[in-house]
């Protein structure tokens, strides 16, 4: 058994939460808590959280780290048609 004391308003989410659900503010603490304890053993890195981000959205072009300033000098000689 154990005894937490809240705020007013961490007690008011929960019991709307409680209440959204149909279930029980023991239920909604209780897999709050499980949650918590998860995420927390897991301790991914920060490449771990965003890895199925990265490259999501990217140019095809496999030398952009390389090649940037090459690429910059052409787009800029092209606006200003040097």
């Amino acid at each position: 058994m154990l005894t937490v004391r809240l705020s007013q308003e961490m007690e008011r989410k929960i019991d709307e939460e409680a209440r959204y659900r149909r279930s029980t503010k023991t239920e909604v603490v209780k897999e709050a808590l499980d949650l918590y304890f998860r995420r927390k053993e897991q301790q991914f890195s920060p490449f771990e959280l965003g890895e199925d981000l990265f490259g999501r959205y990217g140019s095809g072009r496999k030398d952009n780290s390389t090649r940037y300033k090459e690429r910059l000098k052409e787009k800029i000689a092209g606006k200003t048609g040097r």
